[in-house]
């Protein structure tokens, strides 16, 4: 499970939330469709730290393709069929700048190739549509699970009647990136670790040195468990200003003494860890952070 902590916006007192709340610690709070009943339960849970599931589908700050500003980041060769798009696939849709720079997940209706694509009007957490205008420029996401996409159309029509849709230009430039599991980025984050068979042992904190869509890097003064042993990790990463919790279990697939000069002097252990079952949402968010780190920081690349 994966947790974003709710701001202010997101609890309406005397009104049900989407979605349950917990604790970091994965607690829960409440559950779906439970009231705010008044001022001071709202505060209670702001200032005492509530949390909410972060789901793909609303999870509109996190990167899911190249900004077309910087072709010089993208791969060349993606038509419109690379995307295979499907009636009812998820888009994100980002407005003009000048009227907000959320994003906002719409739906596939149809296309007709080369003439227009249809989507469902965007809506906002408050419920209502989000104002466009014909001829506004936007920018569409797309995300495979393999690549990442954007493209730039224009509102061409915006229909009301029987229910509200949108008719977007065709795209005639599709701009795209493979994020590919294997690349590994260079991080110094701070986990919490649990040996799940060792029921003497207590949790300990270890940091990730470097992480990929399929396991991490974890270094500690002490051992952390043998080879294939599995561990429970907790530990946060930000994406766009966004911190997200994860949890998850790893194997331990190899343990050596850290390389590092300073590591060595110290005596840290080096673990490297496999991710086991995965959650689908968990798999998107690391997939989208390690492509946010290839483009905003190439260095880090290992």
């Amino acid at each position: 499970m994966s947790l974003i902590l709710v701001n202010n916006k997101d609890l309406v007192v005397g009104q049900p939330i989407p979605w349950s709340l917990y604790t970091e610690e994965y607690a829960l709070l409440l559950s779906e469709g439970d009231i705010v009943h008044d001022e001071k339960q709202r505060n209670e849970l702001l200032t005492g730290g509530a949390y909410r599931e972060l789901s793909w589908e609303t999870s509109n700050a996190i990167e899911t393709a190249p900004d077309p500003s910087l072709p010089q980041k993208t791969e060349t060769g993606f038509t419109f069929d690379d995307m295979h798009l499907k009636v009812g696939d998820r888009l994100q849709l980002e407005p003009p700048s000048q009227r907000t720079h959320e994003r906002f997940t719409v739906r596939v209706i149809g296309y007709l190739k080369g003439s227009s694509l249809l989507v469902s009007a965007p809506v906002g957490a408050d419920g209502l549509r989000v104002l466009l205008n014909e001829k506004d420029k936007v920018i569409m996401r797309s995300f495979s699970g393999v690549n990442a996409f954007a493209f730039v159309c224009s509102v061409d029509r915006i229909i009301k009647i029987p229910y509200e849709y949108l008719h977007l230009s065709f795209p005639d430039a599709i701009q795209g990136i493979m994020i590919r599991k294997s690349a590994r980025i260079k991080t110094n984050i701070i986990a919490t670790v649990q040996n799940t068979g060792n029921s003497g042992m207590e949790q300990t904190s270890a940091v990730i040195s470097d992480i990929s869509a399929e396991g991490v890097s974890l270094v500690s003064k002490q051992s952390l468990g043998n080879k294939e042993e599995t561990l429970h990790l907790t530990f946060r990463l930000r994406l766009h200003n966004i911190d997200v919790f994860l949890a998850t279990n790893g194997a331990i697939r190899t343990v050596t003494q850290d390389d590092e000069p300073d590591a060595k002097k110290n005596g840290l252990i080096r673990h490297g860890i496999q991710f086991q079952n995965l959650q689908p949402n968990d798999s998107v968010i690391l997939q989208s952070m390690v492509y946010q780190q290839m483009i905003e920081n190439p260095h880090r690349i290992l």
